[in-house]
């Protein structure tokens, strides 16, 4: 048997799954988040709800926001369960479901006129986002914002109505500026590199199409703190449904499952005020820089190191990939001798112990990350999370074999199909464009490094470029799994 959830339904939830202990209906909002997927609800969310079970941040309660068709959905699922969610964290060995309620409600996708509103309230102190690395409206090849972007250039056509995040919250701050009240923090938790410096480029640079004297207003008086966030969180399938009603009882239509870690750090810049989270195990600090670089390189760096030979290797999961002796060798060898050396770790923290912690964490199969979503999008997150750190060693110096062939198995992927012949399905938004150039560059290798918007000056490169034809040659010649072991063994 099980029990549908919603908030009429909590108490009659099996004794094993946490519920909110505090009274929702006490809740008033204070943030406007974009964005609500898995990882918000299995973080941010995540956060929020155990301070309200401490009896404190009652008034920084969530109100969901969104401009995609996928948001609405989400809106329409979250509704019909009161915007309850049940989070399930799992480690090797066991799990733990708790269903968390601190967002109480869900603006209208679309309706510019009621987000704007709810912006402009004085009790919005905090407006968050994840909204995924291509959400940003980033030139990928220079990591600046984009003024020409198709999402931006409508909004500067329609003031009155945007209808993108950047265009939205720059309206949201106008109306506080004309209204003289203290503007909102922006607060990015999304895994870009000084990600609040990027919200700023964004939300002013979107401004400044319409009015150059509110982006000045924005730049100078509404905070953007940078921030790190992370836990490993898969997509939510039919198989995460099942799960949660075979081994819970509970009927949730939208449930998150995630791995037991969680962390968060933030440079304390929150005028408007904040919730005090450092009661539940939020780090505050003068400077994130350490350690988002520590966790972009390692941990997303990493992901992107084992997504690509795997998924061309048919392995289905993360902690599959981790059992295959070449992938974890090539992740092992990689890391070592090229991401750990990219990077100065933050004062009193090891290097070299945090790349076995994710290690670890991408071995958990109780997470079964997949291997598809790890590969999910790479013309947006290659140039975050490997082309900087291939751009530093070549400043240095220093060599880029690993990276070389991480961006070759890369290409490879994109030809869309897989070491077995299968088909490999769309995964990225550029798909096509990627396709026919990993086409190209089958017998002209170069042709994928002068993908200019995503490589830059890096594809152009020398020392790089002669790194990436030898690890192309090796793989048209002896395949992934002979390619892996030249690797490995030096031999490449």
């Amino acid at each position: 048997m099980t029990i549908k959830l919603s908030a009429a339904t909590l108490a009659d939830l099996p004794e094993r799954v946490g519920r909110p202990g505090y009274d929702r209906a006490g809740l008033t909002p204070g943030i406007v988040h974009f964005g609500v997927g898995n990882f918000h609800r299995a973080h941010q969310a995540v956060y929020l709800d155990a301070l309200m079970e401490t009896g404190a941040g009652r008034d920084w309660a969530l109100i969901g926001a969104g401009v995609l068709q996928s948001d609405a959905r989400m809106r329409e699922v979250l509704a019909g369960q009161d915007y309850l969610t049940t989070v399930v964290k799992q480690w090797d060995g066991g799990s733990e479901a708790k269903v968390t309620g601190p967002m109480t409600g869900f603006l209208p996708v679309g309706d510019a006129a009621a987000i704007i509103g709810r912006l402009a309230d004085p009790a919005t102190r905090i407006v968050s986002l994840t909204i995924t690395e291509g959400g940003w409206c980033i030139d990928p090849a220079t990591g600046e914002f984009d003024p020409a972007h198709p999402a931006i250039e409508a909004d500067a056509a329609r003031p009155d109505a945007p209808q993108s995040v950047f265009g939205l919250i720059a309206a949201g701050l106008r109306a506080r500026r004309d209204a003289g009240i203290i503007p909102f923090t922006v607060m990015s938790c999304d895994n870009l590199p000084h990600n609040g410096h990027v919200a700023r480029a964004a939300v002013a640079g979107m401004a400044r199409r319409w009015d150059a004297g509110l982006a000045d207003w924005i730049e100078g008086e509404v905070a953007f703190p940078n921030g790190m966030v992370d836990r490993i969180t898969p997509a939510t399938g039919d198989r995460e449904r099942a799960r949660l009603a075979a081994e819970f009882g509970v009927e949730d239509s939208y449930p998150v499952f995630c791995e037991d870690f969680i962390q968060w750090v933030l440079e304390d810049n929150f005028p408007a005020g904040r919730p005090p989270l450092e009661a539940v195990g939020v780090q505050f600090v003068p400077d994130v820089t350490p350690y988002e670089n520590m966790k972009i390189r390692v941990l997303n760096g990493g992901h992107a190191v084992i997504a690509y030979p795997s998924g061309l290797l048919g392995i289905e999961f993360a902690h599959e990939a981790m059992q295959h002796p070449l992938v974890d060798g090539f992740l092992s060898k990689v890391e070592a001798e090229e991401i750990l050396p990219s990077f100065d770790a933050p004062a009193g923290e090891s290097k070299e112990d945090y790349f076995q912690l994710i290690r670890r964490r991408f071995a958990n199969p109780a997470v079964a990350d997949q291997i598809r979503r790890l590969c999910l999008d790479g013309s947006n997150r290659q140039p975050k999370f490997i082309i900087p750190t291939i751009a530093d060693r070549l400043a240095a110096g220093a060599g880029v074999t690993g990276l070389a062939l991480e961006s070759a198995l890369w290409r490879r992927y994109c030809v869309g199909v897989d070491e077995s012949g299968a088909t490999i399905a769309p995964n990225d938004p550029n798909w096509d464009r990627l396709t026919a150039v990993a086409a190209r560059a089958e017998d002209a290798p170069m042709e994928w490094l002068a993908m200019d918007d995503i490589y830059g000056e890096t594809g152009r490169a020398e020392p790089f470029r002669a790194a990436f034809a030898a690890a192309h040659a090796a793989l048209k010649e002896g395949g992934v799994a002979a390619t892996l072991l030249r690797y490995i063994d030096g031999g490449l």
